[in-house]
């Protein structure tokens, strides 16, 4: 992503604890069985590195190049892998719709949760079909906020959830992006495209614990609160209620809570 393409998120310690809770395993997992050892993989929005730190895992000998739109994003990234040992990991800052890289040059390009913060997803989609050799795999998993399910359905969540659309489709995003993933993918060019979907689901009374508690915080502190106060959409009043309604399904012996992901694995012709 460039500076034209707003993370709506942002990366403050709220969000990268959600984002430090990935995993391949729960992130990438439609993508696991198609990798091995020695292949090459770019992993576009790497964030705090722990997907990436994964995948590399699974390849090595071969390298993995982590890309994120600063190096200071890149720095979250490089702590998670140097905890780790692993030196099979490069890092470069760069734009997602002009990649810096040659032609047929990786074998896997991997993104999690990207393409719905891009204003041109489709031609992001081209530049990771561009990048990946023929025969390779572009992979890209999305949530679909529309989608998401959740009990007790307390009205300030459905506030929360149309406030934080508005704010992502008014940076240039789409939220409900993983309904759409197929329809990019093959208007990026693709012909050979898997389509599938997956969840996150927030249940136990640990998960609930952390889910509830970490958006509590986001709703209130994070960049998400602060586009949403300047642009007029939300008071302070009005995130607080928010942030105490999602501390209050936290704390519901019955709560549940949703997340669809769409997925696509895209064979380069």
């Amino acid at each position: 992503m460039d500076a034209a393409n707003v993370y709506t998120h942002g990366h403050h310690v709220s969000v990268l604890r959600a984002h430090r809770w990935r995993t391949a395993e729960n992130s990438a997992a439609y993508l696991l069985p198609w990798l091995v050892p020695g292949m090459t993989v770019l992993d576009v929005g790497a964030g705090p590195g722990t997907i990436t730190a994964d995948l590399a895992a699974r390849v090595a000998p071969g390298r993995v190049t982590a890309l994120e739109i600063s190096e200071e994003v890149l720095d979250l990234a490089r702590a998670e892998t140097a905890a780790r040992g692993q030196d099979t990991i490069d890092f470069i800052v760069g734009d997602v719709t002009a990649l810096d890289l040659p032609n047929d040059s990786v074998d896997v390009v991997h993104a999690h949760q990207v393409l719905q913060h891009v204003a041109d997803p489709v031609g992001a989609l081209r530049e990771m079909r561009r990048v990946c050799r023929p025969g390779g795999i572009v992979a890209a998993r999305e949530g679909d906020c529309a989608a998401f399910a959740w009990y007790p359905r307390l009205p300030e969540l459905d506030e929360w959830l149309a406030l934080f659309q508005q704010a992502t489709r008014a940076n240039g995003g789409e939220p409900d992006a993983g309904r759409h993933l197929l329809s990019w993918a093959r208007a990026a060019g693709f012909t050979d495209v898997t389509a599938t979907a997956s969840t996150w689901c927030f249940a136990t009374p640990a998960d609930r614990a952390w889910w509830g508690g970490m958006w509590a915080e986001r709703i209130v502190a994070s960049a998400v609160a602060d586009q949403l106060l300047a642009s007029g959409l939300a008071r302070d009043d009005d995130l607080a209620r928010m942030s105490s309604a999602w501390r209050t399904w936290a704390a519901s012996p019955d709560g549940w809570f949703a997340v669809l992901h769409g997925e696509i694995l895209c064979r380069r012709s």
